[in-house]
């Protein structure tokens, strides 16, 4: 007579292997958003405007 062997049943751990891969996917991703559209706005935001100012203004004003 053949011997019964029972298996032990399956963890409820299924998927999480999955999930681990999709958020690893989803982190580079949104890096690469990031260092693509973030640091561009970024570096905008943080620069000062440039401001030209003439060496010499004539100050004179002559009226008639």
């Amino acid at each position: 007579m053949p011997t019964k062997r029972k298996t032990p049943a399956r963890s409820s751990k299924g998927g999480s292997d999955m999930g681990f891969l999709l958020g690893i996917v989803l982190l580079i991703v949104f890096g690469a958003l990031f260092f693509i559209y973030g640091l561009p706005y970024l570096n905008g935001v943080t620069q000062t405007p440039q401001i030209n100012v003439p060496n010499k203004i004539d100050v004179n004003v002559h009226q008639q």
